[in-house]
């Protein structure tokens, strides 16, 4: 019989943890009878109750494994190394809060039956504010055009990936993976199928500007150039204009001596100007230097405080 492993990662979830526990055991009674499975909630540090909910379904049933966190490891991290920690033919990486739909795992384990390695899900559109759908959709597209690898539009990691793809996972051994990115560099023939993004089941939203502009910018600094390329033109540019202006300030004050006065108010802007220019990319810059020193230190993804459930296989 083949196993199917699914991976919760969960921050601050207790009304969706037992929810989304038994969404998940109700495919798998209803539609997916012929299959073993196991439930991996990685819980991220959660200051509320979900810690303590996730340890009464542990248990209830030993199919439900747990990895608690010593602290919390960020968006990217935690989810990786819950996958990294499965066992099924498959693994299927799933949001607590229902915004990745439990009733898709019956199809993804179908597409997955037929060959593709990796099936995931894509939002073709969403309930959330319209507003960050259409930013969203904008990075998506940037990001797609100036990416020398290619990107995948609206994925956020919702799917499901053969024990093959999991292997490729474990021999990278990256400090800062960006699940999104690899899959499309390094995954296999995948099948994507869309769906719309409900809403969240139940309490609020975790990310943030920081954390959304941490997930652009890990994005940007692992699969382009563009934000170097950028500054280079942009000197140049800045430079000639610059050199320009320069030249016919100082031949109108030559021809026109005593009637233009230049001032230093050409001279304030302009230095005003190219120091925003400078720091600006100064920071760009500091985005690529804070990745690649992620990577050399070789940090471990998470550092785990408790599991649960998972003795039988030690």
């Amino acid at each position: 019989m083949k196993k199917i492993s699914v991976v919760i990662p969960c921050f601050n979830e207790q009304e969706n943890a037992e929810a989304i526990a038994g969404a998940v055991e109700k495919e798998f009674r209803t539609n997916l009878q012929n299959y073993d499975y196991e439930i991996i909630f990685i819980d991220n540090d959660s200051t509320d109750d979900t810690r303590n909910i996730i340890r009464g379904l542990c248990a209830l049933n030993p199919k439900i494994k747990a990895i608690f966190n010593a602290k919390n490891f960020g968006q990217f991290n935690s989810p990786y190394y819950g996958m990294l920690q499965s066992n099924g033919d498959a693994t299927i990486l799933l949001a607590a809060d229902f915004q990745d739909p439990p009733e898709m795992i019956p199809e993804f384990v179908k597409n997955w039956e037929e060959g593709y390695r990796i099936v995931i899900g894509i939002k073709k559109s969403s309930q959330e504010n319209r507003i960050m759908y259409a930013l969203r959709s904008m990075y998506y597209k940037l990001i797609k055009k100036f990416s020398e690898v290619e990107q995948i539009e609206h994925f956020t990691g919702f799917g499901l990936y053969d024990r093959d793809f999991i292997k490729v996972l474990r021999k990278l051994d990256d400090p800062t993976p960006f699940l999104r990115g690899i899959v499309a560099e390094l995954g296999f023939r995948r099948k994507e199928i869309p769906y719309e993004q409900p809403k969240r089941r139940a309490g609020k939203t975790h990310n943030n500007f920081y954390t959304l502009y941490d997930g652009a910018m890990l994005s940007v600094t692992s699969y382009t150039k563009v934000g170097l390329r950028i500054a280079t033109f942009a000197g140049v540019i800045v430079g000639a204009v610059s050199f320009i202006i320069a030249i016919i300030y100082l031949i109108m004050k030559l021809i026109w001596w005593d009637r233009f006065p230049a001032g230093t108010a050409p001279l304030v802007v302009g230095m005003l100007f190219l120091g925003a220019v400078i720091l600006f990319f100064i920071g760009f810059l500091g985005e690529y230097v804070l990745t690649i020193n992620q990577r050399v230190m070789k940090r471990p993804l998470v550092v785990e405080e408790e599991r649960l459930n998972f003795d039988e296989e030690k």
